[in-house]
């Protein structure tokens, strides 16, 4: 009898968290990350083949270190410290990346919000002389209701 008891509290459970998973993919913010995620994959396949095709052949002619160098230990195992070096470079290289994005990006919401400042300054100063206008009408009215 508990057990029955259970399955009809659960009955009709599933159909909100469907419907709450639907609302969750759907939401710009999911599809936004979908497609950064998407770019990030193929910019990263550009940084790797820059960094394998222009960098790597550079830093092998100037300072004749191999960057895809090997290092032997025992059991004839390998420690592919090029590979890591690689690995680090990639990253360094995006991070620097994203960063330039990144500033670019505040960089234009900072100059969208100093004009919705500049304009809440302005209207402001309006609010300010307005203000200062009536309470000039104020005074003066009071001054000449104590002349009569």
């Amino acid at each position: 009898m508990k057990n029955n008891e259970k399955l009809k509290k659960l009955h009709g459970k599933g159909k909100g968290f469907i419907e709450e998973f639907k609302s969750f993919i759907l939401k710009g913010n999911v599809m936004d990350m979908a497609v950064g995620v998407i770019i990030g994959t193929a910019f990263a396949g550009i940084v790797n083949a820059l960094t394998a095709d222009v960098i790597n052949p550079l830093i092998n002619g100037i300072g004749g270190a191999e960057v895809g160098g090997e290092l032997k230990i025992y059991g004839g195992q390998v420690i592919r410290y090029g590979d890591f070096i690689t690995a680090v470079i990639n990253f360094l290289i995006m991070a620097f990346v994203l960063f330039l994005i990144l500033k670019a990006v505040n960089k234009l919401m900072s100059i969208g919000k100093k004009k919705e400042e500049e304009k809440e300054a302005a209207e402001e100063a309006q609010l300010d002389k307005n203000t200062q206008l009536l309470e000039e009408i104020r005074d003066l009215l009071k001054k000449q209701s104590k002349t009569k």
